[in-house]
């Protein structure tokens, strides 16, 4: 963290626009809480269970683990043809619906199974390489780069509708896609321009027939020319902890502010009217409350489910679908994704996640009251 903090200045890039500036400001903001966390100093909403102890514990001790480690097998995920071999089977499929390569649905189990900071650290290194254009790279990153069934299993729990868990996860995981594949067709990843990072790109090969065998082919291809195991390891270690010194302390810092500001102020009941219409319209019970929960996903994702605990099943299941398919949030994944190489504005994100929380609203009230 204290590395990340210092690491804009030391590379005199923290002033390279007014963007960098004010998160280069806000990694020393988030330097100082980690201290302060550390040596048990500051006032005592600082070390209310949801605040202090969440962000440093639940997040940010285990993306200061994951994502290094990860980022060392990620060696022999990406690296070695099986990215290739995949993407060759599922690009019939990818490139239709999402506007990406099949090789992109690595990226999408890599974060449904494991972590959105794993699925963003190899979209992140992918892209680098001149396999993503810009706007597939925004895409993955927005499209897909969602909590871990794991996460959902918490989130099952705490809204008590385990007894659902099947149903949720299959409906969740069915939502998001629908979701991704119409925002993919809209502002702003519709404006984002194909273009790939390098000067020279490396578009996916189109083959249709003996799709099996030019495969095998493309895998032994880049497995011939990827360099040793170790070397390789080494490399990506490196963006690994580079991603991990930039994420640490803007989550200290990015999702103190989001959370304080969600518990302590009035601004989330103001947001929420952009959501009540949607949740009148659609009859959930306890509208002002479901928009409510729908606003302050954006602070951070798990307090939509201590907000609507209580609530009718209907408005529990909408709302626990609708915090795993709006996918951003301050305190983790947008920290995560303004790290990475993609030219994302915090404002665009904004925008996705208003655009990603109706749509799936409109989509999950009438299956929910169809199935409940």
């Amino acid at each position: 963290m204290t590395i990340g903090a210092i690491y804009p200045f030391y590379t005199r890039k923290w002033n390279a626009s007014i963007v960098d500036a004010c998160f280069s400001i806000l990694k020393v903001v988030g330097l100082v809480f980690g201290i302060l966390y550390c040596f048990k100093l500051g006032p005592d909403w600082f070390f209310a269970p949801d605040v202090g102890p969440f962000l440093y514990e639940k997040l940010v001790i285990s993306v200061s683990l994951l994502v290094p480690i990860g980022s060392a097998f990620l060696a022999l995920l990406v690296g070695y043809g099986l990215l290739e071999f995949i993407g060759t089977f599922c690009r019939p499929i990818m490139r239709p619906l999402w506007k990406t390569p099949g090789r992109s649905a690595i990226d999408a189990v890599a974060s449904f199974v494991g972590s959105y900071s794993l699925s963003l650290l190899i979209t992140n290194r992918v892209y680098k390489e001149g396999k993503y254009t810009t706007k597939e790279a925004a895409i993955i990153a927005i499209g897909f780069s969602t909590v871990s069934a794991t996460f959902m299993i918490i989130i099952a729990k705490t809204l008590n509708i385990m007894h659902l868990w099947n149903l949720y996860f299959w409906t969740t995981l069915i939502v998001t896609c629908i979701v991704t594949a119409i925002t993919v067709r809209i502002p702003p990843l519709r404006t984002k321009p194909d273009t790939y990072i390098t000067k020279e790109g490396f578009p996916e090969p189109v083959y249709k027939e003996k799709m099996l065998e030019r495969a095998w082919e493309d895998a032994l291809d880049v497995s011939k020319s990827a360099p040793s195991v170790m070397k390789n390891i080494a490399m990506n270690l490196k963006d690994g902890c580079i991603m991990t010194m930039g994420i640490l302390p803007s989550i200290m810092s990015v999702g103190l502010i989001g959370i304080v500001l969600a518990k302590y102020t009035p601004i989330f009941d103001w947001v929420s009217y952009i959501f009540y219409p949607f949740t009148w319209l659609l009859q959930l019970p306890e509208a002002e409350l479901a928009a409510k929960a729908a606003s302050v996903g954006i602070a951070e994702m798990f307090l939509p489910s201590l907000l609507v605990v209580s609530a009718p099943l209907v408005t529990k299941f909408v709302i626990a679908v609708v915090f795993v398919s709006s996918i951003l949030f301050f305190s983790a994944s947008i920290p995560c994704i303004l790290s990475t190489d993609i030219p994302l504005k915090v404002s665009e994100l904004i925008i996705l996640y208003v655009e990603r929380t109706i749509l799936t609203l409109l989509i999950i009230t009438p299956i929910a009251y169809m199935l409940l």
